[in-house]
């Protein structure tokens, strides 16, 4: 036999501590849980993260800069200079761009950025715009049209 192999019995169980019992039950008056303070109130344990009133962790450092944002959209980008060797009057949506071969992947909905320039009539349907991508689009005859 060796220290540990004294286990208790599988399915047996330590009997519930009895507080406030009397000095020989040895959790007496107090319970163990001091004189007193915040601590040794019935009730008595704050939630976690719980800093007494002041301002707590988890809700002062987002505040600051480099924090990433919780549930960000993410778009499948396309410059207007890319959009620029498209016929003209062609119809731009996420899917005939991907058939086109000018984008790879399917990154979510799609958003027209303004860099580049274009000089093509086009009717671009999309989810968002930039407000320099619209002004471009609109500028060379094309027309946007914002997909919900």
């Amino acid at each position: 036999m060796r220290l540990h192999d004294a286990v208790p019995q599988a399915g047996s169980r330590r009997r519930k501590r009895r507080v406030g019992r009397g000095i020989a039950a040895g959790q007496g008056a107090s319970c163990g849980f001091g004189m007193r303070g915040q601590k040794s109130r019935s009730g008595r344990s704050t939630r976690p993260g719980f800093e007494g009133g002041q301002m707590p962790l988890y809700r002062r450092i987002p505040k600051l800069k480099h924090f990433t944002v919780i549930n960000r959209k993410y778009y499948t980008i396309i410059n207007v200079e890319d959009l620029q060797e498209l016929p003209a009057g062609t119809k731009v949506t996420l899917d005939s761009l991907l058939e086109a071969g000018l984008l790879t992947t399917d990154d979510g909905p799609l958003k027209v950025l303004g860099n580049g320039e274009l000089s093509v009539a086009l009717e671009v349907e999309a989810t968002a715009f930039t407000a320099g991508a619209k002004a471009k689009i609109e500028a060379a005859g094309g027309s946007c049209h914002l997909v919900v």
